[in-house]
């Protein structure tokens, strides 16, 4: 297959190009600047220029590629609402040359707010948060009943491994070595779920070649549950500084805007994914990463 890729020079997205080049495909890769270009065609795929605000770019990228990969999306949450909207956008643009073509496009969501507080699974379509107004699911509902052969892979809060310098792991780093201690809220028994992001790319790849009904969610989530005390306590050893527990009236003092995602409650279930698309997680798991020095230079 051609495939066309959003992101392909990000964090998720540079192993998604890889896995998929391994495995025989050829990739059209989104560039916005000439340093991105480069690094494409050094990785050995193909440069398409323009970014996720030029829309007739990724129609042009869609329309030319055997199917859609989109990883993009602009990591700015100082004006999130403006930038979910381009991701709508985005998404609407490349589904309006696949209408009726049997070209399969892959969006990119999240595990985190599907169901929070208890377990989420592949088949739970989540309501709408306002204060979260990323729209890829429903885009990508919009998308298939318009005839688009969609797929939605949803994320873990915490994609690991080499390079993580942006994630969430990264931001409760940064935040520890501010405040000089490393923190959870209450017990900390609030679950992350996580995923190597070398697994997520394989998953990436599972999803654009096996047919799925339009609309099918996975799940990349290699850790179905990570109490947050356990990487807050992973943090504190790596930068030799202390764990607390803090009240709630303290986390948002302490973590900012961060705190919702810090005290969210979010394991999820990928036994859909792994029967689906036979998908079996096999890199390490987050806190053997951490204890690693995976983030010893975040």
């Amino acid at each position: 297959m051609r495939v066309f890729i959003t992101g392909a020079t990000g964090f998720v997205g540079t192993a998604v190009v890889k896995e998929l080049l391994g495995a025989g495909h050829h990739v059209l890769g989104l560039a916005r600047s000439d340093a991105s270009a480069e690094k494409l065609k050094a990785a050995g795929a193909e440069v398409h220029r323009g970014d996720l605000e030029d829309l007739e770019s990724l129609r042009r990228g869609a329309a030319a590629a055997d199917g859609v990969i989109h990883c993009g999306f602009i990591h700015d949450f100082s004006r999130f609402a403006e930038v979910c909207e381009v991701d709508k956008l985005a998404i609407r643009a490349m589904a309006d040359v696949l209408v009726g073509s049997e070209k399969p496009l892959v969006i990119t969501s999240g595990t985190a707010l599907v169901s929070p507080g208890k377990l989420a699974t592949e088949d739970i379509i989540p309501e709408f948060h306002p204060a979260f107004p990323r729209a890829s699911e429903r885009e990508a509902d919009a998308a298939a009943a318009r005839g688009v052969r969609t797929a939605v892979v949803r994320l873990s809060p915490s994609v690991h491994g080499d390079g993580d310098l942006h994630g969430f792991v990264p931001i409760v780093i940064n935040i520890a070595k501010e405040k000089g201690f490393s923190a959870y809220t209450g017990e900390g028994q609030n679950r992350w779920n996580a995923v190597h992001r070398l697994d997520a790319a394989l998953l990436y790849r599972l999803a654009i070649e096996k047919w799925a009904e339009p609309g099918t969610r996975y799940h990349a989530a290699a850790e179905q549950e990570i109490p947050f005390k356990s990487i807050a306590e992973a943090i504190g050893k790596q930068l030799g500084i202390p764990v607390k527990s803090i009240s709630e009236e303290a986390a948002a003092g302490h973590f900012g805007w961060f705190v919702r995602f810090a005290g969210i409650d979010a394991p999820a279930s990928n036994k859909i994914t792994q029967e689906r698309l036979d998908w079996h997680p096999s890199q390490t798991i987050l806190l053997e990463d951490m204890e690693n020095g995976v983030y010893a230079n975040v």
